[in-house]
């Protein structure tokens, strides 16, 4: 596929998190989430097309660290996409290649450039979602890619603002702008996983559809 323009706009994260982060944000976690299921094959692009497992479900195994302030997130979440392919650099290390300050980290286009950069590939292209409610297309490249990338190993980062409802109808609120990491999926991509490095009362993953989160990430974009 050809890397999609992206409008050139600066996404802050929030400078002051909801009062119910702040606790959780304060000890970083860890964990490990993993799985995988066999499936058919699916033609994928990129700089060339490839022939890959492309099962209706997929869980991919990686290393869960909670951020430890209230602006890591973007950094704690492309830790995690990083660790599905083997041991990644400290939170620290990936804040600096960010460029993330205590404003946050400023858009995907900065996740996709440092996933990009120190995973050694040319993998991740950044998808954005310019208005306020995704589009149908827009649903479906994202459902696309999450299926594209993890089939290859290949979690999404995905930049998030405002409320959405997971499937067990909790919300999750993040009024100032939240990165979390898309670690599988399931029902051909319709449901996908997530690992949220704020872990908010204990809630370090959950499953959420496909269109929830794209209307999450709607005015934001994504790395996939």
């Amino acid at each position: 596929m050809l890397t999609t323009l992206v409008q050139r706009v600066r996404w802050l994260t929030a400078t002051t998190p909801p009062t119910t982060r702040r606790a959780a944000l304060a000890v970083a976690g860890l964990a490990v989430i993993g799985g995988s299921v066999a499936g058919p094959a699916l033609t994928l692009g990129g700089q060339a097309d490839l022939r890959v497992a492309a099962p209706p479900a997929r869980e991919l195994t990686v290393e869960y660290q909670a951020q430890p302030n209230f602006y890591y997130c973007g950094p704690a979440a492309t830790r995690i996409a990083l660790t599905a392919q083997g041991p990644a650099p400290s939170q620290d290390e990936i804040a600096n290649q960010l460029g993330t300050t205590v404003n946050g980290t400023d858009s995907a286009e900065d996740t996709t450039r440092v996933l990009n950069s120190v995973g050694d590939t040319d993998f991740y292209r950044t998808r954005s979602i310019p208005e306020q409610v995704a589009t149908p297309a827009e649903t479906d490249r994202l459902r696309s890619d999450v299926t594209r990338a993890v089939a290859t190993d290949h979690p999404v980062v995905v930049n998030v603002i405002g409320t959405a409802t997971d499937t067990t109808g909790a919300p999750h609120s993040y009024d100032g702008g939240h990165y979390l990491t898309v670690v599988g999926y399931r029902d051909d991509g319709r449901t996908v996983k997530i690992a949220d490095p704020a872990d908010v009362n204990g809630a370090s993953s959950y499953w959420m559809s496909t269109t929830n989160l794209a209307n999450w990430a709607a005015t934001r974009g994504y790395s996939g």
